[in-house]
């Protein structure tokens, strides 16, 4: 980068997002500074304790929540999960679950077998045509 070229910033939330955290529990003066790529680099290189902390006990936002629960998003909002939880409350509902939680892993589980039987029914197709598959993007 020449020396009059600014480093490109990026908003708080999308250095929380990137990092896999819940920006409201990031400190102060993370939620409220702009971040530069080569600052996230950093952070992901070398984190400091309260982020090492934050990743380790949450709370997570809700993507991460969804992934540790074994649901979707869209399952978490059915069952009006709107908080960030933490690892012990997702601990809790994994070792005692409530009904919402074993509807909600079943679905998802059907529809991951699903995805997978439509990949597979048409990489099966291709190979019988003797196609590449096509770039999505």
């Amino acid at each position: 980068m020449s020396p009059d070229q600014k480093p490109q910033m990026m908003k708080p939330l999308t250095a929380a997002n990137k990092l896999g955290i819940y920006l409201p529990a990031a400190p102060e003066e993370f939620r409220n500074t702009p971040i530069s790529r080569t600052e996230l680099d950093k952070l992901r290189t070398d984190p400091p304790a309260w982020l090492t902390e934050l990743r380790r006990t949450g709370p997570f936002p809700r993507d991460i929540v969804a992934r540790k629960l074994g649901v979707s998003n869209t399952g978490l909002a059915r069952a009006e999960v709107s908080d960030a939880l933490t690892a012990d409350e997702i601990a809790a509902l994994l070792a005692d679950p409530p009904q919402w939680l074993i509807r909600e892993r079943e679905n998802y589980a059907a529809v991951l077998r699903e995805n997978e039987r439509i990949k597979t029914k048409e990489a099966d197709r291709r190979a019988a045509t003797n196609r590449p598959a096509k770039h999505r993007g």
